[in-house]
């Protein structure tokens, strides 16, 4: 592929790469589907079906793949509730490596929170992702009803529509239009849908004495542009507006500190770049501040929030007193039960992340983005003129996603000839292909391999 003579854009550069990365150890930790797997119409595989090499799977932004300790650890659950029954809430076992169902929660939360910059007590491991943000709302979204105040919410314009539904919902729940509360973000050039933060500020500028809250996404999933979210939570806060982040594609991505960039509340799937299966247990951060529960001469004082029985105090949670003692911290919006079957997933990918750092992982994963970005752009530089980048080029602005505009009428052809030579990605319809190699289990040998892949799909496309 690398037509240039650049040696950089080699394969034999990215295999190279490959070898002398530390971090490369962790993808013998992941099943990599193969290009058998990935079209057999059967789970199960022939006796006579001869070997099928690995596939090209860049598609951790939409489902991260299996780890190989997930199944040991969703056996060990299966054995705890098997011969323990009730009793496996609250007996610790030698031999197991999972906490009594009881703490599992916790135990998920003192893992997670490393990886979003945030303390133990901040982070809670529960409920869905929609479902959170609906929690979180109902918490931090306090508008004025008579408009006389802060009513509006300030969300990008192509939010993911699930945000989008929840907030449009939330204004609605308070008897308010959304047409009116909803201050929508949209780029200036939509041939470039960026948003720039110095757009945003001013945006939150014309409407701060109307601000009751903004929510954005961390990363935004359609260009993989990673917002500032120190300097935009700074500069509402600065204003009198609270802040609250979709991290679903940054959480497990970026090196994140919520807590040290003072972000109000967040909340994350980890089904995408965390590894824990579709639809896994979500998360949420509440900053310390909103965690306090102070006493009084009445009773306890805490941040409004929504209750369920898995917020109350655990040591009297059994107690059955119905009067409602909160546990300090995000642990305190917790409503349900939590299942430890789906907890026992993510546990065996947080594991996994423990093993390293944030900061590594981001480092592994510039190197891996950048490589990808000089192999298309080599592509435009020796003629093709069929596709464009629309993630931002800066480095520090995006995250482990390229996003490529394909010219109108190519994007079908292209995944198909994609799909059939094993190479999985993402598509936005209607021309927009994402690509996101993920630094736990992809390598550079995986991104040249795409890029040649691309290019014959591209090329064919154009025969058609």
């Amino acid at each position: 592929m690398a037509s240039t003579g650049n040696e950089q854009l080699s394969r034999d550069w990215a295999l190279a790469q490959d070898q002398e990365d530390p971090l490369s150890r962790f993808r013998e930790q992941f099943h990599i589907p193969s290009q058998g797997d990935l079209h057999r119409p059967t789970l199960a595989s022939s006796t006579s079906e001869p070997p099928s090499t690995p596939s090209i799977y860049l598609c951790g932004n939409s489902l991260g793949l299996q780890p190989r300790r997930t199944a040991s650890l969703i056996n060990t659950f299966l054995t705890q509730w098997r011969t323990k029954g009730v009793k496996g809430h609250f007996v610790p076992h030698s031999d197991s490596p999972l906490p009594p169902f009881l703490h599992i929660d916790d135990a998920a939360a003192s893992l997670m929170a490393p990886l979003v910059g945030a303390l133990p007590s901040e982070v809670a491991v529960m409920g869905t992702l929609t479902g959170n943000l609906h929690l979180l709302l109902s918490s931090f979204y306090r508008p004025s009803l008579d408009k006389s105040g802060r009513y509006k919410i300030l969300l990008e314009g192509k939010a993911f529509p699930s945000d989008h539904f929840a907030i449009e919902s939330q204004i609605a729940h308070w008897g308010l239009d959304p047409a009116k509360a909803m201050v929508l973000l949209e780029p200036r050039d939509p041939e470039v849908p960026v948003l720039e933060t110095e757009e945003i500020c001013r945006t939150i500028d014309a409407h701060k004495d109307e601000l009751a809250l903004v929510l954005l996404p961390g990363i935004q999933f359609y260009t993989g542009q990673y917002f500032d979210m120190q300097t935009i939570t700074r500069y509402a806060h600065e204003r009198g507006v609270l802040v609250g982040w979709d991290c679903a594609h940054a959480a497990g991505n970026v090196e994140l500190k919520l807590h040290e960039w003072d972000v109000d509340f967040a909340a994350w799937c980890t089904y995408k770049y965390m590894n824990s299966g579709p639809g896994a247990m979500a998360a949420l951060f509440v900053h310390e501040r909103f965690g306090k529960v102070d006493m009084d001469g009445e009773g306890r004082l805490y941040h409004p929030r929504l209750s369920g029985w898995w917020g109350d105090d655990k040591s009297g949670r059994f107690a059955m007193t119905n009067k409602f003692n909160p546990r300090p911290g995000a642990a305190g919006f917790q409503l349900s039960n939590p299942s430890a079957l789906d907890l026992a997933a993510v546990l065996s990918s947080l594991q996994i992340f423990n093993e390293t750092t944030m900061a590594e992982l981001r480092a592994r994963s510039l190197r891996l983005t950048h490589f990808l970005e000089a192999l298309l752009d080599n592509m435009t530089k020796n003629g093709r003129d069929d596709f464009t980048i629309i993630t931002p080029r800066n480095p520090e602005a995006r995250g482990a996603q390229i996003s490529i505009r394909l010219k109108p009428g190519l994007l079908d052809p292209v995944l198909e000839y994609l799909d059939e030579k094993g190479a999985i990605i993402d598509e936005r319809k209607p021309d927009v292909i994402r690509v996101a190699p993920a630094p736990l289990y992809n390598t550079f040998a995986d991104v040249w391999d795409f890029c040649e892949i691309f290019r014959q799909a591209c090329d064919r496309a154009l025969r058609r």
